[in-house]
């Protein structure tokens, strides 16, 4: 008798991410209520964290939406996506980190395992 089993895969495609950032920075660049803004948006690869930077608040929300879009169009999803809190940095501007989740968190997969053998399926 087979054994029911399945596994679940959470891994965001880095390449990807790394072109919908590309795509992000030259709409910034075009955009006309982003042009003197300072905005940029960094991608460490390494550490699996964008930083997100601008010069305040309301283009740094714009930053974000902007980001978002690219990254749905790509397949990546928003849902791997974990927003930091907003820090003021130099002068008036403002910077956020998002951190890419890869896989699901240990709590998270136990919790899963439990419901699963609570079901008793």
């Amino acid at each position: 008798m087979p054994d029911n089993s399945f596994d679940v895969v959470s891994q965001v495609e880095m390449p990807e991410v790394s072109n919908a950032i590309q795509q992000a920075l030259k709409e910034i660049t075009t955009r006309f209520d982003l042009k003197d803004s300072h905005s940029t948006i960094e991608f460490n690869e390494k550490d699996k964290k964008i930083t997100l930077a601008s010069k305040d608040e309301f283009k740094l929300k714009a930053l974000i939406e902007i980001l978002g879009q690219k990254l749905v169009k790509r397949k990546v999803p928003l849902k791997a996506l974990t927003y930091g809190p907003i820090i003021p940095a130099t002068g008036q501007s403002v910077r956020q980190e998002a951190t890419l989740q890869q896989g699901i968190p240990i709590e998270k997969a136990r919790e899963v395992v439990k419901a699963i053998k609570d079901g008793k399926l």
